[in-house]
């Protein structure tokens, strides 16, 4: 399987303002990979984490680690709760308890992803395709049906829904993982078209990360690739300089 080419990033985020005022980052699939250091690193630098993930014993490790990264250590800054994406009655819940506790967002990465094992689309079982469009993109419009109304109200706030290098381009024995990484860019850019001025929506692929989705597909190749930890600092200091002036835009790490 050959690999998806690499974008240039566009920006340099180190180039960009340095000053960030603390912000409220709901980050969805947080409990593991790209959303758990990318949580990790925003919660360092003081923002507040509003996460959600399927698996409570995976929120339950993660909430000390988040207490302890915060400067200063905080029990109580975050939110973390278990919430299944790919149910559009347990978005809506989670909107109802975030609004509750935290009020609204300002950053919303969509970043719950989950990939088929490497197979011929003829051979990929029906449920497993089900649950990879579930996930990546039924999951994502989830989150942005509940959640955007909320951001409207302020007229503010950016959302960032994860792509992918094989959203831009395709790859033999990922096709349902591809196709939902397709139609996250076209989402994205369709409902970039429908925010009022103020707000974003943002296509980002991270680039290629040492996860556990990037070893089902490369085997042990894949730790030949940066590892989450080292990619969070940069994705971190992208995101919270993006602006309305980014709205529509397909960006990469």
């Amino acid at each position: 399987m050959r690999l998806p080419p690499m974008p240039t990033t566009a920006g340099n985020p180190s180039m960009r303002s340095a000053g960030v005022a603390n912000r409220t980052v709901l980050i969805t699939g947080v409990s593991r990979g790209l959303g758990k250091a990318l949580a990790l690193e925003l919660a360092k630098r003081g923002h507040c984490i509003i996460g959600c993930a399927r698996s409570q014993d995976e929120l339950n490790d993660l909430q000390p680690e988040l207490a302890s990264a915060t400067d200063p250590p905080s029990d109580n800054k975050h939110l973390l709760l278990n919430v299944d994406v790919s149910l559009n009655i347990s978005v809506e819940e989670f909107a109802r308890a975030v609004m509750e506790k935290k009020g609204v967002p300002d950053i919303i990465v969509n970043s719950a992803g989950t990939i088929n094992r490497n197979n011929k689309l003829w051979e990929v079982p029906a449920e497993e395709f089900d649950s990879v469009i579930d996930t990546n993109l039924k999951g994502t419009a989830n989150v942005l049906r509940h959640f955007i109304p909320l951001m409207l109200e302020k007229k503010q706030g950016v959302i960032i829904n994860m792509s992918s290098g094989w959203g831009r381009s395709g790859a033999a024995q990922v096709a349902p993982y591809c196709a939902s990484k397709w139609a996250i860019e076209g989402l994205t850019g369709s409902v970039a078209k429908e925010l009022p001025p103020g707000m974003a929506a943002v296509a980002l692929n991270p680039g290629v990360i040492y996860t556990d989705m990037l070893q089902s597909c490369f085997g042990n190749s894949a730790s030949l690739y940066q590892t989450p930890e080292s990619w969070a600092p940069k994705a971190a200091n992208m995101i919270l300089n993006l602006t309305m002036a980014d709205n529509g835009a397909s960006l990469s790490v």
